[in-house]
C-alpha cells in the first residue's frame, strides 16, 4: 500500500460523496442549514465508520448464517448514524424544520459512506488494477452511496414529519424509521450479494427509483408545518 493508492482511494471516495452532498444540500434552498454545522456532521458520519467496523466485525464473529450477519450489519450503520443525528443534531438550535432531518442525517450517511467506499476502493487497489477499482468505485458510487442516503433519509423523513407532534407519537415514528432504514438497507445488500452482474443493474436501477421518490418525499416535508402557536419540542 503506498502513499498513490491512498490518494486515489480518498478521492474516489469523497469526492463524489461530495457532489451528493451538494445536490441533496439544495432541496434545502430556502433556509440552507449553516456550512459549520454541515461540514461536522460529514465529518462524524466519516469517523463513525470506524465505530461501525468495530462491531461488525464482532458480529461477524458471532453470526455464522450470512443472511443474519447482513441484517446485524446494516443495523449496526444504521443505528450508528441515527446515533450520531442524535448526538450533534438533535439539540441544537438550527434543527428547527422538518426538513433538517432528513439534510443532516443524509450529510452523516454521505461522510459515513465517504470512508467506506474509500476503503473499499483501497482494498481493491491492493489486489487489482486501476482500471478495476475504478470500476468499483464508480458502482459503489452509484449503488452503495445512495443505499446509505436513501435509508438515512427515510428515517430522517420520519422523524421530520413528528417533529411538532408528542413525545409518543415522535417515539413511534423514530423507532418505524430506524425500522424501515434497516429493511432498505438489509434488502439492498441480499440483492447484491445474490444476483448476477446483469441483475445487478436492475438493483442499481431500483435504488434510482427510489431516489425519485426520495424526492417525492423532500417535497412532502417541505409542506409539514406547526400548528398555530406549536414548535418543535
Amino acid at each position: 500500500m503506498n502513499l498513490e493508492n491512498i490518494i486515489y482511494a480518498l478521492l474516489a471516495g469523497v469526492l463524489p460523496a461530495l457532489l451528493w452532498l451538494w445536490f441533496w444540500l439544495r432541496e434545502d434552498n430556502l433556509h440552507p442549514e449553516p456550512k459549520s454545522l454541515i461540514a461536522i456532521s460529514f465529518l462524524a458520519g466519516c469517523t463513525s465508520v470506524i465505530i461501525a467496523i468495530i462491531l461488525e466485525k464482532i458480529a461477524q464473529d458471532f453470526i455464522l448464517d450470512t443472511t443474519y450477519r447482513y441484517i446485524a450489519w446494516s443495523a449496526i450503520e444504521e443505528i450508528i448514524k441515527f446515533g450520531v443525528f442524535a448526538i450533534v443534531i438533535f439539540k441544537s438550535k438550527f434543527f428547527d424544520e422538518p426538513i433538517d432531518a432528513m439534510i443532516y442525517l443524509i450529510t452523516i450517511a454521505l461522510g459515513f459512506a465517504a470512508i467506506e467506499n474509500t476503503l473499499f476502493i483501497l482494498s481493491s487497489l491492493s489486489t487489482s488494477e486501476l482500471t478495476s477499482s475504478l470500476i468499483t468505485g464508480n458502482l459503489r458510487f452509484i449503488g452503495a452511496s445512495l443505499v446509505h442516503v436513501v435509508s438515512s433519509a427515510v428515517l430522517g423523513f420520519m422523524i421530520g414529519i413528528s417533529i411538532y407532534k408528542n413525545s409518543g407519537l415522535k417515539f413511534f415514528s423514530v423507532l418505524l424509521g430506524i425500522i424501515l432504514s434497516i429493511v432498505l438497507h438489509t434488502a439492498f445488500n441480499l440483492a447484491i450479494i445474490s444476483t448476477t452482474a446483469t441483475n445487478t443493474l436492475k438493483v442499481f436501477g431500483g435504488v434510482w427509483i427510489t431516489v425519485v421518490i426520495l424526492i417525492i418525499l423532500f417535497e412532502e416535508i417541505k409542506a409539514v408545518k406547526p400548528k398555530e402557536g406549536l414548535e418543535k419540542v
